[in-house]
């Protein structure tokens, strides 16, 4: 039975009080559904599988706070280590024994990060793990790839350029083109590319940045070729491979996407999970290279609320539960459960639906081609994503409100919960395919 479709009388009144002082009425762009049309949900309050928003609707979530919430939203283990933290002090601006005892768990659970700087967000770690990489080497230019987000610091915030060059060209405008030139721009997936660039330009090289799995363009996962050609290049050139875990970190397994490929990159950036679903990011590695940061070294990096103590908290239990659960090979087999469905119901309407899934990460594109690249994965249909995402919002369903971002499982999300929304997926085929 299909549910009552509920009026957001209550988030769309938010949403106009919003827009007066909020710009473009949110905190962050994807949630304001510019990307699929209509006004966002305002939530009152998460639990378990679920969010609800102010208008009493209750949504199964396939957004987990864009991946952090692993172990699904308020639980109880993770709430309590918050609430005894709180009890202590909101923020102490000095060392705390819980910052040490996250450290420790992370080292241990990712093995190339002997030494670890803890920031507020992930855009802190990639931007310090960048200018750390720039002192390392004596060299100025970094490599990212298209389609990949390593958050919004200027030197980052960098598009593909035109011809043989890569150049990177500002994608926001108040980025200097001068900086921008300083980000070569390749095809993710493209090794014959990475190849050609480091016969022209290997001793120029400071550091590749990377979404070893990515997920700021959907779920795409990198091909073997790709991955050992990344670290058989920069090995020989003397640069520094940087994995951007922050969305894959303690995500797609234990020891992240590194542990999955087998890799020790240089430097890993990490978010996420490790704040239990409060503000953190990390960046670390080889000891010989932190050991350049202040105040052992010449890099200057800072933060007054880095290592804040009910983040730590809140990280420390979620990756202890994660720990003796080991949950990620249950959370593999019901994402691709769940992504198998999605693709035999979309069979049978003949709706062009490609859906790439890495651990409990997974994306359904419209599109007639299997996507591996972004140029693949720009290909989608977006008005047909739009009305999928709409059917399923309808049905009690949240995912996420743009083509290009990942959707993701926790331990919540039970066989019952996922009975429910495959239902709901099922009814929101029809819409797609109508829009087709």
């Amino acid at each position: 039975m299909t549910p009552p479709v509920l009026k957001a009388r209550k988030s769309e009144s938010w949403f106009q009080r919003a827009c007066q002082h909020l710009v473009g009425g949110v905190n962050s762009p994807v949630r304001a559904f510019g990307a699929v049309g209509g006004t966002p949900r305002f939530i009152e309050k998460a639990i378990g599988p679920y969010l609800i928003d102010v208008d009493g609707k209750r949504y199964i979530d396939f957004v987990g706070s864009w991946g952090p919430m692993i172990l699904g939203h308020n639980h109880p283990e993770v709430i309590r280590a918050v609430k005894l933290a709180l009890e202590k002090g909101l923020s102490f601006g000095a060392p705390s024994p819980a910052e040490v005892e996250l450290a420790e768990l992370v080292s241990e659970a990712l093995p190339s990060m002997d030494k670890i700087r803890f920031t507020s967000s992930g855009t802190e770690a990639t931007m310090s793990a960048i200018r750390l990489a720039r002192a390392g080497t004596n060299r100025e230019r970094i490599v990212k790839f298209e389609g990949g987000y390593h958050g919004h610091s200027d030197g980052l915030l960098v598009a593909a350029g035109s011809g043989a060059t890569t150049f990177g060209v500002p994608s926001s405008a108040g980025v200097p083109e001068s900086l921008a030139r300083n980000t070569w721009v390749l095809p993710y997936n493209d090794a014959d590319a990475l190849e050609d660039l480091f016969i022209k330009q290997g001793p120029n090289v400071a550091a590749v940045i990377i979404e070893p799995i990515c997920g700021n363009m959907g779920v795409v996962p990198p091909t073997p070729r790709f991955l050992r050609t990344l670290e058989r290049l920069t090995r020989e050139h003397g640069a520094l491979l940087v994995f951007d875990e922050v969305m894959t970190g303690f995500r797609v397994g234990w020891s992240g996407a590194q542990g999955l490929f087998d890799m020790s990159p240089d430097l890993t950036c990490l978010g996420k999970i490790i704040g239990g679903g409060l503000p953190v990011g990390a960046f670390g590695g080889r000891r010989e290279i932190m050991d350049r940061i202040a105040p052992l070294g010449p890099v200057y990096q800072a933060g007054t609320l880095s290592g804040n103590p009910l983040a730590m908290s809140a990280g420390l239990a979620t990756l202890k539960i994660l720990k003796s659960k080991q949950p990620y090979a249950a959370l593999e087999k019901a994402t691709h459960d769940l992504a198998g469905f999605i693709k035999r119901a979309a069979a049978k309407r003949r709706i062009p639906v490609h859906v790439n899934q890495v651990g409990s990460m997974f994306t359904v594109f419209f599109n007639e081609h299997p996507v591996k690249s972004y140029l693949t994965a720009v290909q989608s249909h977006t008005k047909v994503y739009a009305a999928f995402f709409h059917a399923l919002l309808e049905r009690g369903v949240y995912m996420p409100p743009s083509q290009y971002e990942a959707a993701f499982l926790s331990t919540a999300h039970t066989p019952e919960v996922l009975d429910e929304a495959k239902s709901a997926f099922e009814a929101a085929l029809e819409a797609a395919e109508k829009a087709a």
